[in-house]
C-alpha cells in the first residue's frame, strides 16, 4: 500500500471548490473528510443555519438519511453470523404481517389487480432490496400504488421526517395490507426493504433497533453521537436542514433545528433512513468496513461477512428498471451500492457506500485504502441536484498521491 497520503495543493483545490458552494449560498455549511492510507483531512465550512451564525464544527450532528442502510445491513449480518437469522430463510416467522403476499400484475395495475406471490420474502431479499416493494421515485401518482404509499405514510414518497411515520406495528400492518409491486427476488426496488429489515432485526433481537445498534455497533466503535434522535443536551449541535424552493431557488427550511423532527425518540426507528451521526462517528464505521470488520481489538463482523456485503449481489435482470426507483448506480451488495465498472473518475470497481437524500455521501474504496465522507444539510434533489457530491469525489480521488 505504501505510505503515500494526500497532496496538499490538491487539498487546497478541494477547500476552494467546496467553499464556493457555501459562498454561493447553495448550502449554509458542510463537513467533509477524506482519508488515504494514514492521512486524514477534514473540512468544516460555513454555518449551522442561515439564521444561526454558529460555525459548522467537526462534531456537528447530521441527519444521515439513507446512510442508515449500510448500518442496518451490518446489524442484520451480526445476527446472521450468530445463526439467529439465515440468508435464504423466509421472514414470515418474524414478520407474519408480510405472509401470503399478493403481487400486482404490473406496477401500473390497480391495487386489486393481483396474483399470488410465487414464494415468501427472504432475509436476502431485504438485504439486496429485492423484496418486491419499493419507493417509486419517478413522477408522483404515475402508478395507483403510489397514492397508497403516500396516504399510509409508510415512507418512500419523499425525504424522511420521523414525526410523520406511524409506530412500528401499525407501519408494518399498513405495508402488509398492500400488494407487492414485483415477485420476491425479482428486481431491485429502493428503500422499503431496509425499513422491513430494521423491524425484523428488532424482533429477532428482542430489543429496539436503536438499542441493538447501540450495543453491537455504536458502543464498540465509539460512535457516541449516532442514534435515531438527538437528545436535548446535544440539540445545539444539530444544524437546520434545507430544501431548494423550485419557484425562488432560495433555501427553505425543511427541518428546523429548534423544533426538529429528530428531537424526540421516534415511534418508528427507520432502518432505511432514520439515523443521525457525526463525520467522525461515520468514519469509525467506515474504517471498520475497510478493515474487514475489525476496529482496534473489536471484531464487529467477520472478514467473510464484510466481503459478502460489499460484493455485487444483483443479476442484470434484477437491476432492470431500477431507474424508476432511483437514479443511476452501478450495482448493489447488502444495504449499499457497489461499483462494478468505472464510468466516473472516482468509480473504482469494488468501491462501496451510498448517498443520503438529506445531503450526505460516504464511500469506502478498498483498492485505494481510501474513505470519503461529505455531510451537508441540503436535500439532494431539490429541485435540481447539487453538483457537490460529484465535485467532492473527483477532488478526493484527485488528491491521492
Amino acid at each position: 500500500m505504501g505510505n503515500t497520503g494526500l497532496s496538499k495543493p490538491r487539498l487546497e483545490r478541494m477547500h476552494r471548490t467546496l467553499s464556493g458552494y457555501v459562498e454561493r449560498e447553495e448550502m449554509p455549511g458542510l463537513v467533509a473528510l477524506v482519508s488515504h492510507n494514514d492521512d486524514v483531512h477534514v473540512e468544516t465550512l460555513g454555518v449551522m443555519s442561515l439564521d444561526r451564525p454558529a460555525p459548522m464544527a467537526r462534531d456537528t450532528i447530521f441527519r444521515i438519511a439513507s446512510l442508515t442502510k449500510p448500518v442496518a445491513a451490518v446489524a442484520a449480518m451480526i445476527l446472521i453470523e450468530e445463526c439467529e437469522l439465515r440468508l435464504d430463510a423466509s421472514i414470515e416467522p418474524w414478520l407474519p404481517e408480510l405472509a401470503n403476499r399478493r403481487v400486482l400484475k404490473s406496477i401500473s395495475s390497480p391495487i386489486e389487480d393481483t396474483i399470488p406471490a410465487e414464494r415468501a420474502i427472504t432475509v436476502r431479499d431485504l438485504l439486496t432490496s429485492c423484496m418486491g416493494f419499493g419507493s417509486v421515485m419517478a413522477m408522483p401518482d404515475t402508478h395507483p400504488i403510489q397514492k397508497f404509499i403516500r396516504e399510509y405514510q409508510i415512507g418512500g414518497d419523499g425525504p424522511p421526517l420521523p414525526t410523520q411515520t406511524p409506530g412500528t406495528d401499525e407501519w408494518l400492518r399498513r405495508l402488509g395490507s398492500l400488494p407487492l409491486m414485483a415477485q420476491p427476488g425479482e428486481r431491485w426496488m429502493y428503500n422499503l426493504s431496509s425499513d422491513v429489515l430494521g423491524v425484523m432485526i428488532a424482533r429477532v433481537a428482542g430489543q429496539s433497533l436503536g438499542t441493538f445498534m447501540r450495543e453491537r455497533i455504536f458502543d464498540p466503535l465509539g460512535m457516541n453521537d449516532t442514534a435515531f434522535h438527538v437528545p436535548a443536551e446535544k440539540i445545539a449541535r444539530l444544524p437546520s436542514c434545507y430544501s431548494v424552493n423550485p419557484q425562488t431557488n432560495a433555501l427553505d427550511v425543511y427541518d428546523d433545528a429548534e423544533n426538529s423532527s429528530w428531537q424526540a425518540q421516534p415511534a418508528f426507528e427507520s432502518g432505511a433512513g432514520g439515523l443521525v451521526s457525526t463525520i467522525d462517528d461515520f468514519f469509525a464505521f467506515s474504517r471498520m468496513m475497510l478493515n474487514k470488520g475489525r476496529h482496534g481489538s473489536e471484531q464487529i463482523l467477520s472478514r467473510a461477512a464484510v466481503e459478502l456485503m460489499t460484493s455485487d449481489q444483483l443479476t442484470p435482470e434484477q437491476r432492470e428498471g431500477a431507474e424508476i426507483f432511483f437514479g443511476t448506480f452501478s450495482s448493489w451488495g447488502f444495504g449499499m451500492a457497489v461499483d462494478i465498472h468505472r464510468e466516473q473518475l472516482f468509480q473504482t470497481p469494488g468501491r462501496f457506500g451510498w448517498d443520503g437524500g438529506l445531503g450526505t455521501s460516504a464511500y469506502t474504496d478498498p483498492a485505494e485504502n481510501m474513505i470519503g465522507i461529505i455531510f451537508t444539510q441540503r436535500l439532494v434533489d431539490s429541485p435540481e441536484p447539487s453538483n457537490i457530491f460529484e465535485d467532492f469525489w473527483n477532488l478526493a480521488y484527485g488528491a491521492m498521491e
